[in-house]
């Protein structure tokens, strides 16, 4: 179970948190010195008469402001620093966890969480470790040693900012309750509005099919209408609440300066320490103004790594042995002994047995939710079975390292992704480091697709749209399979993988996979044309074994497979027979008027 502790992300940048506190208490004990020397200016310069002391008060000014500077960059850029790389170390840290999960993670989970997750609930993080962070420390130093600084001018007089300050603490508190939620609403409704906006634009040709632009503009506007609502009820919000602040503020700084003032003529205070007295009560203000706002974004930045740390307690259910077995190269022979699986409680498959030698071909047929596509799940172990066995060379693929597991086949998916990136990258996809452009051409020219590839204006350097937007179905196909030609495994998988090409192409490429010889090969398909050669075909029904057989074999048995032939071919070979037909009553028609005509 892994962890998203903060204290340990802290622990590697302590040198420059460290730093960073250094400067920041600098610059609090620089903004504590300022009043004292407006002090000694009123009361020594202006009224005392002493005016050879101005030059040198003058200069510690300007030695207070470019010291403050130094400090506000050095604890500024420490803080910012610091948290943008415990944000990049944590991003990577939660990305390469998600990359182990299982499967059965991403069955459960919408994707747009894990992004929230990834993205706003790590920017929360590192703005509480950031910004907010060092907002927090330095408004808490601030007052304690402004108050100290001020009573030591006057414990009186600080009666009156003691006095005024839980009333703007009270309203900022409250502005900040009712912007939190509002901040929830606009948060939720701008994901939404982006969600709407990004479903239109990527189903834009569904969109424009079925006429539905008028519908979609509504609904945009529906939301984007909210939207605009709630941007609205946060300036009313700010526009009630920010101005009574800001009053509480100049009724403070009154009566700071009538009480003063009278402290002054009483002789109990001078001029200078009344002037000083009002920038303290100036300068403790603002993180009183800000505790509802600090303390929101505290408490947000706590809540994101709350749910950070929800992914990273996940535990991949799909593991390796501590001590897996190693082969030096598979050769890709495929066993199913008595496999059983079940997801959510339905039973998917049950009791399948096969074997698939090196080199030869197994056709894989079914109805819709027979259980094909899982077959292919578990050959890839994204799932492990619940009874029986899957093994690859003899040797069970939970006790071979997971990496050699998907090596050793290479898949087209029923799912067509492709990444937006060039052509030749997409093919390349998972043997970067040892394919070469010539692998390439060579297996896109096998898949049927250089063709178009090479009609292209910048051919294989072509980028693709996301997940292959700008290319039509049989071409997202046709790299597809050129991407798993391309992958030097033993074993071939195609799941489904031609139903969008036409019965030519589809002839090519099958004409293509009888020629890779040495490779094992599973085809699952509905059609007929796409598995008649194998060696063995199986028709699943409801996650069994109903028939299997070559294609002669399955004729004969005239069940499911033979239905599914006459469902394809069957006019195509009544039309055939009709014509043979009427041939030879028109050859019979020749020989009667001829022996006529005799």
């Amino acid at each position: 179970m892994k962890k998203n502790p903060i204290g340990r992300y802290i622990r590697q940048y302590w040198r420059q948190y460290l730093i960073a506190m250094i400067a920041l208490f600098g610059a609090i004990l620089l903004d504590l010195c300022a009043p004292i020397v407006t002090k000694h200016i009123i009361d020594d310069v202006i009224v005392n008469g002493r005016t050879e002391l101005l030059i040198r008060y003058l200069l510690a000014f300007l030695g207070i402001g470019a010291g403050k500077a130094v400090f506000q960059y050095t604890k500024e850029y420490l803080f910012d620093s610091s948290s943008v790389g415990i944000a990049s170390k944590m991003r990577r840290n939660l990305f390469t966890h998600v990359q182990e999960l299982s499967m059965g993670y991403f069955d459960r989970t919408n994707t747009g969480e894990i992004l929230a997750r990834m993205k706003d609930d790590v920017d929360r993080v590192w703005d509480t470790l950031g910004f907010v962070g060092m907002l927090i420390i330095e408004g808490v130093v601030n007052v304690v040693s402004i108050l100290v600084c001020m009573i030591r001018l006057s414990p009186y007089l600080t009666l009156v900012p003691l006095a005024v300050m839980p009333f703007v603490g009270y309203v900022a508190i409250k502005l900040e309750k009712k912007l939190g939620n509002i901040y929830e609403k606009i948060s939720e409704q701008n994901a939404t509005l982006n969600t709407v906006a990004q479903e239109n634009l990527s189903g834009v040709r569904t969109v424009k099919a079925f006429a539905r632009e008028d519908f979609e503009i509504q609904k945009f506007e529906n939301h984007n209408r909210r939207f605009y609502d709630l941007n609205m009820d946060q300036a009313k919000t700010l526009i009630k609440y920010d101005p009574n602040i800001t009053l509480l503020t100049r009724v403070m700084q009154v009566l700071v300066l009538l009480c003063g003032g009278f402290f002054v003529i009483s002789g109990s205070m001078t001029i200078g320490a009344l002037g000083a007295f009002m920038e303290y009560s100036n300068n403790i203000m603002w993180p009183i103004e800000n505790i509802g706002w600090l303390s929101n974004a505290l408490a947000q930045g706590l809540a994101s790594n709350k749910k950070i740390n929800h992914i990273l307690e996940e535990v991949p259910k799909i593991r390796e042995t501590e001590n897996p077995v190693t082969i030096d190269h598979m050769q890709g022979n495929l066993e199913f002994q008595n496999v059983t699986f079940s997801m959510h409680g339905a039973r998917i498959l049950d009791d399948i047995s096969f074997t698939l030698d090196k080199g030869k071909t197994l056709g894989i047929m079914g109805m819709t939710g027979s259980g094909k596509s899982t077959i292919v799940n578990l050959i890839e172990r994204f799932y492990d079975v619940d009874e029986g066995k899957i093994l690859i060379d003899g040797i069970d693929v939970r006790d071979l390292p997971m990496d050699s597991v998907r090596k050793t086949s290479s898949v087209v998916m029923q799912d067509i992704f492709l990444f937006s990136d060039s052509i030749e990258e997409n093919v390349r996809l998972g043997s970067r480091k040892i394919m070469n452009t010539d692998t390439v051409k060579e297996a896109a020219r096998e898949a049927d697709a250089s063709e178009f590839i090479e009609r292209m204006e910048d051919q294989y350097n072509t980028v693709v749209g996301e997940r292959g937007v700008g290319l039509s179905g049989g071409q997202k196909q046709r790299l597809s399979i050129a991407r798993a030609l391309a992958k030097p495994s033993p074993v071939l998988i195609f799941d489904d993988s031609t139903s969008a090409l036409d019965m030519e192409t589809e002839f090519q490429i099958q004409q293509e996979l009888s020629a890779q010889e040495g490779r094992s090969k599973i085809i699952i398909a509905h059609r007929i044309s796409a598995v008649k050669n194998a060696d063995e075909i199986l028709v699943l029904d409801h996650g069994k074994i109903a028939e299997r057989g070559t294609h002669e074999q399955l004729m004969q048995l005239e069940g499911f497979y033979y239905s599914t032939y006459e469902a394809q071919y069957g006019d195509y070979h009544k039309a055939i027979d009709y014509i043979e037909k009427s041939n030879q009553d028109l050859h019979n028609e020749r020989e009667v008027a001829k022996a006529v005509w005799q």
